[in-house]
């Protein structure tokens, strides 16, 4: 029904295409020179920062990157992507594009995907696009699905209360 096209393919060589294909140019990669523009390779994305088990924080992280906490945190976090270690415990709003919980978290948990697993244990708030509860996750709150998690949740348009009614003048 379909066939391949042999347009595009290189058929065997006859005698005057082998003599021709000698005699041309030198290869590019040897004449470079070193003024030329050598196209670098995309840079790496960094690793994650690791927070050591032994390491206590109090105050407020915010990075763009990837964030491992070990050790104990005092203090809201913001990142790309947050993991909480098993031995870990924040204290503190979690902010992130992706959150996977393995340790303890008291305070709200805010992300794109949160994931809880088997060893997790929180104590707040989930506002989150997609979740995922293992079994055997600890879990004490409220969860609410939201398109956009991240946002700090007030709303850009005031509410419409209603004003009082001025007194009647007489």
């Amino acid at each position: 029904m379909f066939s391949k096209s042999k347009i595009n393919e290189p058929g065997p060589k006859t005698g005057d295409e082998a003599q021709s294909t000698d005699k041309k140019a030198p290869d590019m990669n040897q004449t470079k020179s070193s003024t030329e523009f050598t196209a670098s390779a995309p840079k790496a994305k960094p690793p994650a920062s690791v927070l050591s088990a032994d390491l206590t924080i109090t105050g407020n992280i915010k990075t763009t990157g990837d964030i491992n906490i070990e050790g104990n945190v005092e203090g809201d976090i913001r990142a790309h992507l947050l993991t909480v270690g098993e031995g870990a415990t924040v204290k503190g709003e979690c902010i992130a594009d992706d959150v996977v919980v393995n340790g303890r978290v008291v305070g709200k948990v805010r992300g794109l995907k949160v994931r809880l697993t088997s060893t997790a244990r929180v104590e707040g708030d989930i506002i989150h696009k997609t979740i995922a509860i293992e079994s055997g996750a600890h879990f004490e709150g409220s969860v609410q699905r939201q398109e956009d998690p991240l946002n700090s949740g007030k709303s850009a348009v005031p509410s419409a209360a209603p004003k009082p009614a001025e007194p009647a003048k007489a």
